[in-house]
């Protein structure tokens, strides 16, 4: 039997038709099927070259593209990659220091009116540099001794009359007990505080909760088509079979999806906005815990401030704040509304003309949320020489920028990529992730960048914010590889109110990315900026902290790089 090869076709054509016919015939036939060829040849070529370029290119990265499946971040590996066993190492260590918990009833979970806190080595008066130490000993709301630990708490010693605070080292040793010491950095009374935000069955209840699903934020995109813009539903993942637009990065795992609206093209894709969602994945009991009531209460309400003096004892740190330092906990103290680092020295940057010169020649990065965009609000007060440049943006969330002709400086505020939480209309046109933004700057040794990362990932799993924190990592190694002189450094999150919605914003979720941020970042030389112990030692508890924090935060930005 003949098969469909060139040959036969040869054979079948001269028999058939004379000679003459059957030439014009073979001719016709040979280029459909050269055409043939060459078409599908041309399609698995650009295939190819669309596939590496989206594999090297470091700006055309973000790619358009239409499916009826609504896959999470894609993983196109066959094996794990190494990024995907890092995040399970992660999860794993996470798992082992948040346990579940039992719950029944909340008479059953840790009381602070009902725990102890025993101080330690008492004495008359203590002396500036010394540390001092509380036991407590945990108990349920029917006074019965915890067996288990796992309570969130916030320790900070304070003198309001002199506007000074820090916060203190608690040491869970899993058993119901835990040590709190305090470092008493200044001399005065000094009040001592330890807030139960959240008994451990309530951290257990988070934990759970946080990890089951990515819904708890609407997510709706604008597209552009004409004059009348469409609205369409977006997220970092759809459960649906519609037809979606799908913004993904191959590289890094990212991805962003919307659901396609007809007949308008996934590139008019131009701004987002977000709402809460109402859906919750804490069980109704569990509420309970939750209620103002019971988050954020005192445990040493009934001890007296103690006396702190001078012992004649004045430690001066010699070595200068450099990037790459170790920042233990805690960092520093606050005193008359100044931070004082407790691992380095400060260079004095009080005076404008200090100030300039160490801007001179800079090129700053800021990336991140608003408590970065606050830096670039707060800058022209310090130094007035420094005026903004109109990019033609909208809106709180454009990018924002920073100029002194005369001293060649330049310093930019950008928000990182998805998600982004805000009710505010927000442009998408040039947006990326913070990764792919560190691969578009060359580095010098007057290059300095400032990342923040995680008010925003709160309400999702933590394995995104794992895989986000993984890739600024890597992008940092591919920074001092090509500009080993350019400046990392890396503000941690800050404290936000007690009461926002636990289950989406409480801060033991900040504190959780906290610990991944250092466990990640421990090995770079970078400088860390630690929002997190400055604001428990100021008490602020606002997502945006006031104007004296702004300026210690950049203050210690300045000594790291001047």
């Amino acid at each position: 039997m003949c098969r469909w090869s060139s040959r036969c076709c040869d054979v079948w054509l001269f028999t058939l038709f004379p000679k003459a016919i059957a030439h014009k015939l073979l001719l016709m036939w040979m280029f459909i099927l050269a055409s043939w060829v060459i078409y599908f040849s041309l399609k698995d070529h650009t295939k190819f070259l669309f596939s590496l370029r989206n594999s090297i290119s470091l700006n055309h990265w973000n790619t358009f593209r239409n499916s009826t499946y609504p896959e999470a971040p894609p993983n196109p590996e066959i094996s794990p990659t190494e990024t995907e066993l890092r995040i399970e190492s992660i999860m794993e260590k996470l798992d082992q220091l948040i346990p579940p918990r039992p719950f029944t009833n909340v008479s059953s979970t840790t009381s602070a009116t009902h725990s102890r806190a025993t101080l330690l080595s008492p004495r008359d008066t203590y002396c500036r540099g010394d540390q001092l130490d509380v036991l407590l000993e945990m108990r349920d709301h029917l006074g019965r001794r915890k067996e288990y630990g796992g309570d969130f708490l916030r320790a900070r010693i304070f003198s309001p009359a002199l506007k000074a605070g820090a916060s203190g080292k608690v040491t869970d040793f899993n058993n119901g007990t835990y040590l709190v010491s305090f470092t008493l950095f200044w001399e005065g009374q000094v009040s001592l505080s330890v807030l139960l935000i959240h008994p451990s069955e309530g951290v257990s209840a988070l934990w759970r909760a946080r990890n089951q699903g990515y819904d708890r934020v609407n997510f709706t995109g604008q597209f552009a088509n004409g004059t009348s813009p469409v609205f369409s539903k977006c997220g970092l993942t759809l459960h649906t079979t519609a037809e979606l637009c799908k913004y993904l990065d191959y590289r890094d795992q990212e991805a962003f999806y919307c659901l396609k609206p007809p007949r308008v093209p996934c590139e008019a894709l131009t701004h987002v906005t977000t709402r809460n969602a109402d859906i919750s994945y804490i069980r109704q009991k569990e509420w309970a815990l939750f209620h103002r009531s019971n988050v954020g209460v005192e445990i040493m309400k009934n001890f007296a401030s103690i006396k702190v003096s001078a012992c004649g004892k004045n430690k001066n740190i010699e070595t200068k704040c450099r990037l790459g330092m170790k920042s233990p906990f805690p960092s520093g103290y606050s005193l008359k509304r100044k931070w004082i680092a407790a691992f380095c020295k400060q260079i004095e940057l009080n005076e404008t003309k200090t100030i300039n010169d160490c801007l001179k020649r800079k090129l700053i990065y800021l990336m991140g949320d608003s408590t970065l965009r606050q830096w670039i609000q707060y800058l022209p007060k310090m130094v007035k020489t420094l005026k903004y440049f109109d990019l033609h943006g909208v809106g709180p969330f454009k990018t924002h920028v920073l100029l002194d002709a005369e001293r060649h400086t330049l310093i930019q505020w950008k928000k990182h990529g998805h998600p982004f939480i805000t009710q505010s209309l927000f442009s998408v046109k040039d947006d990326n992730y913070i990764p792919r933004e560190i691969d578009r700057i060359a580095g010098d040794k007057d290059t300095a960048i400032v990342i923040t990362l995680g008010q925003h990932l709160r309400p999702f799993p933590i394995k995104i914010f794992i895989r986000r924190a993984i890739n600024v990592q890597k992008a940092i190694e591919r920074l001092f590889l090509r500009s080993p002189e350019t400046k990392v450094i890396l503000k941690t999150e800050n404290t936000r109110r007690l009461f926002d919605n636990a289950e989406m914003f409480s801060d033991f979720h900040g504190y959780i990315q906290n610990l991944i941020m250092r466990d990640i970042f421990m090995d770079l030389n970078v400088g860390i900026i630690d929002a997190w112990d400055m604001t428990i030692a100021d008490s602020t508890n606002n997502i945006h902290p006031p104007d004296y924090v702004i300026e210690n935060q950049i203050n210690m930005f300045l000594n790291y790089i001047c």
